[in-house]
């Protein structure tokens, strides 16, 4: 969304600082300078389990795994999951097969009976 408002911008002839082209990380820090929210794609509702074009939120995932949302942050930042964000502070949206699922649930099963066994 920021780089849909930067191309705008740039369209219309304005610069940003020192005459560059606006980027949508130029966006990002006005909005956060000037404390300008992004809307998000789903309005002011609450992220639903599942977005409308079948991706998972954060929620989703994590409930249909079995995980913490901070684990499912964690399979994304490892390039376990795909997902993406309109922009930064947007919901995600995540993709998930069924084999992915099964994969990572008998994965966090594998790990919890590790740690039940050293306990």
């Amino acid at each position: 969304m920021d780089a849909e408002i930067a191309a705008i911008l740039n369209q219309e002839g304005f610069v940003a600082a020192r005459g560059c082209a606006f980027k949508g990380e130029n966006v990002r820090l006005l909005r956060t300078r000037w404390g300008i929210p992004t809307v998000k794609i789903n309005g002011v509702d609450k992220n639903p389990m599942r977005w409308p074009d079948g991706s998972f939120s954060i929620q989703g995932a994590a409930a249909e795994l079995g995980v913490t949302p901070q684990t499912v942050f964690d399979y994304l930042a490892r390039g376990m999951l795909a997902g993406r964000q309109l922009t930064k502070g947007q919901p995600w949206q995540i993709e998930l097969s069924d084999e992915q699922i099964s994969q990572l649930r008998n994965r966090v099963q594998h790990t919890k009976r590790s740690k039940e066994e050293a306990s």
